[in-house]
């Protein structure tokens, strides 16, 4: 068979896109050109993005965001932190920390409009996310709701709880290639 050459040009990159798109990443930063959080050692990671793209640039660690939450409501923020939990039903949430430590605070990260989920396994990743940032108050039905599926909340006696929450529009997280530890 003759094949010309746009066709052995085509044939050969529909076989880089075949199997490049394949092979997990494991570069130490995103497309995006970000540095990973330096809590986790770079090599062997496996980078992922969910929902739109992360903006380059500095980022705030959880706790940063956590003590100026009332100044940040209602805008655009870009944070780093530990995935210390995710919704175990679906990925529609996350608990995001600047450690696994579940004493430590943390604040809640949905995704805009239901729109994109985080894998269930997610907890213990390195997140970079960007979002806005809003302060409410749970109803006790509300914060038992999410403590049944494994979210840590600080409680008021009534049973309600303060939640700070940031409504990602996107999320890159990075975790460890499986059967590695990553530290």
């Amino acid at each position: 068979m003759c094949y010309t050459r746009g066709m052995r040009l085509s044939l050969a990159a529909a076989l880089v896109l075949l199997f490049g798109c394949n092979t997990p990443s494991t570069a130490p930063s995103s497309t995006t050109g970000a540095p990973a959080p330096a809590a986790k050692s770079q090599a062997a990671m496996v980078v992922t993005h969910h929902g739109g793209p992360v903006s380059a640039g500095a980022a705030q660690r959880v706790g940063d965001v956590l003590k100026s939450a009332d100044a940040l409501a209602g805008k655009t923020v870009l944070v780093e932190g530990t995935v210390r939990a995710a919704c175990s039903k679906k990925g529609c949430w996350m608990e995001l920390a600047d450690g696994a430590d579940k004493s430590a605070a943390g604040c809640r990260v949905t995704f805009k409009d239901y729109s994109f989920f985080v894998p269930t396994d997610s907890a213990g990743s390195e997140a970079r996310i960007e979002g806005v940032a809003n302060v409410r108050v749970l109803s006790k039905e509300e914060a038992d709701h999410l403590a049944g599926e494994g979210a840590s909340l600080t409680r008021a006696a009534d049973g309600t709880a303060r939640e700070v929450r940031i409504v990602a529009t996107g999320v890159e997280l990075r975790r460890p290639l499986p059967g590695r530890s990553g530290t």
